[in-house]
C-alpha cells in the first residue's frame, strides 16, 4: 500500500476513539460535554521525505478537566493530512486535573503507550491490572481482541500530565497485555536510551510492531545521531522541552518533524532539551 493511501485509510479499524465518550470524574453520574477543538492547519508542512508540525498547528480540545493536544486526528479533531506517520497512529499531550480521569472503556487492536511526564497515573483494566503510572515510567497495553480500561488521576489536586501514543500492530486479534517500567534518567544524559521495542529480550517496553521509541536529555550544544533500525522505516521527533536543530528545521517545546527515505537522522540542541525520538514502519 502507497503512503498516502495509508494516511488516507488512518481512521478505520480503530474502536478506541469512543473513548472520548468515557471520559468523566470520578462520579459515573458525571455527563461530559464534548467542548469542540481547533483547526489549526497553518505551520504544518509537508516537503518530499519530511513533515514539520509545529505545536500550535496540532488539534486543541478544553473539556476543562481535561486538556488534550492532539498531533494527528482524533475524536473531533481531523484534518486529513494529519492522520498519521506510517504506523503511528495518536500523539496526544494530555493535562488530567486533580481527582479527573477517563472512565472505563474500550480499545482493541492497537498498541497503547503512556507516558507521564509530570504526576502520576491511576490505571486499572480488564485483565485484572491496577497500577499507578509515574513520572519517569512507560506504560505499554496490547489492545488485541479487546480490553477496557480506566485512567485517573492519582492526586486530588495536582494536574497530571501525559503522552499517550496508539501505534497500529502488525498482528491483529492477539491476546491482551501489559507492560511497565520504570526509567533511569541517566541512561538517557547526551544519549539515546530505548524504552520501547518489538522484542521482549531488548531494552524498554516491547510491542506488536517493527518500531523503536528512544528518548534524550541533551545539554547545549550537543549533537546526536540516530540511525535506522530498519532503512524503510521513519524517524517522527517531538520534542518534550527546550530547542534543538533537526534537517535545517529548528523545534522549539511540543514541536515535530517527520522524516523517511533516509539511513539516518542527526539533531543538535540549541539548548537543554528533551527530546522523544520513534522510528515505525511507514507502510
Amino acid at each position: 500500500m502507497k503512503r498516502k493511501e495509508f494516511l488516507r485509510k488512518g481512521l478505520t479499524s480503530i474502536a478506541g476513539l469512543t473513548a472520548v465518550g468515557a471520559m468523566a470524574n470520578q462520579s459515573e453520574k458525571s455527563t461530559v460535554n464534548v467542548v469542540g477543538f481547533n483547526h489549526l492547519p497553518q505551520e504544518s508542512f509537508t516537503s518530499g521525505n519530511t513533515v514539520l508540525h509545529k505545536a500550535q498547528s496540532r488539534g486543541h480540545a478544553n473539556h476543562g478537566w481535561l486538556d488534550s493536544h492532539h498531533s494527528f486526528s482524533f475524536a473531533n479533531y481531523y484534518n486529513p493530512e494529519r492522520m498519521n506517520f506510517g504506523a503511528l497512529r495518536v500523539l496526544n499531550d494530555d493535562v488530567v486535573s486533580g481527582g479527573r480521569g477517563f472512565r472505563t472503556h474500550p480499545h482493541e487492536n492497537m498498541e497503547i503507550i503512556s507516558i507521564p511526564l509530570s504526576g502520576d497515573l491511576k490505571h486499572k483494566d480488564s485483565m485484572g491490572n491496577e497500577q499507578i503510572i509515574r513520572q519517569g515510567d512507560v506504560q505499554v497495553m496490547s489492545a488485541g481482541k479487546g480490553v477496557f480500561h480506566s485512567e485517573f488521576n492519582k492526586s486530588e489536586v495536582e494536574n497530571v500530565q501525559f503522552l499517550q501514543i496508539w501505534l497500529f500492530p502488525n498482528r491483529k486479534d492477539v491476546q491482551p497485555r501489559y507492560d511497565q517500567i520504570s526509567l533511569d534518567s541517566e541512561r538517557r544524559k547526551n544519549r539515546w536510551d530505548q524504552i520501547l521495542s518489538p522484542s521482549m529480550n531488548d531494552d524498554g517496553v516491547w510491542i506488536h510492531q517493527n518500531a523503536w521509541f528512544h528518548m534524550t536529555d541533551l545539554d547545549a550544544d550537543k549533537s546526536l545521531n540516530y540511525d535506522l533500525k530498519i532503512p524503510k522505516n521513519g524517524v517522527y521527533l517531538f520534542v518534550i522541552s527546550g530547542e534543538v536543530e533537526a534537517e535545517d528545521n529548528t523545534l522549539s517545546q511540543r514541536d515535530a518533524f517527520g522524516i523517511w527515505d533516509v539511513d539516518f537522522i542527526t539533531i543538535k540542541s540549541k539548548r537543554k532539551a528533551k527530546v522523544l525520538l520513534i522510528e515505525v514502519p511507514m507502510a
